[in-house]
């Protein structure tokens, strides 16, 4: 294999097995069997089983970067709700294990927590406050809603929908075609529980 086809199988395929089992529960010796690599390559590329979990935690959350570019778009805080929504639904379809990194991350935190992981989370939570409290200002919502409080519910609520679409599948439809139906449910359900 050549050295980026090399790195680019090995991180999918620790993206699969550690999103199954975590750090802790693959071995090096399964990830360069499962990428048909030596282990050497793996501590080539990435200087070890724990730097292989780095460089794909890096990639999953990488997509949260995305918050910036969409609060420098949206002024408005409601649109600002919704704008999240519709993003928060996009990356968890066009990320699949990202949930699980981020589940298992939040109960289970590796050493990579605090560096990888918590900066993201934090950021996302930060922006949402400021636009729920610019919200406030607005009197668009309640003067006394707690904004990091209303953000941590709103990321719940969508996050949850992903969370628990196995165990919820004979209740609701979890159907992409069925997303922006939801992101404007949840949008309404948000809105007019902290509405002024």
């Amino acid at each position: 294999m050549e050295k980026t086809e090399c790195n680019k199988k090995l991180l999918d395929v620790a993206t699969q097995l550690f999103s199954e089992r975590g750090l802790h529960g693959v071995s090096i010796r399964e990830l360069s069997q499962a990428a048909g690599a030596s282990i050497s390559m793996i501590s080539y590329h990435f200087g070890g089983k724990e730097g292989l979990y780095s460089a794909v935690l890096q990639r999953q959350f990488a997509c949260f970067a995305e918050i910036h570019a969409i609060r420098e778009r949206v002024s408005d805080p409601v649109e600002m709700v919704e704008s999240y929504l519709r993003w928060t639904f996009r990356r968890h379809r066009d990320n699949p294990y990202l949930l699980r990194f981020y589940t298992s991350e939040l109960t289970n935190p590796t050493a990579f927590f605090s560096t990888l992981v918590m900066p993201v989370i934090d950021e996302v939570i930060v922006i949402m406050a400021q636009a729920i409290e610019e919200g406030k200002r607005q009197k668009r919502f309640r003067e006394d809603v707690d904004p990091t409080n209303a953000a941590l519910a709103l990321a719940g609520m969508v996050n949850y929908f992903f969370l628990s679409s196995l165990a919820t599948e004979n209740l609701i439809s979890h159907s992409p075609e069925r997303d922006e139906d939801l992101v404007q449910q949840y949008l309404r359900i948000f809105t007019c529980g902290v509405g002024a």
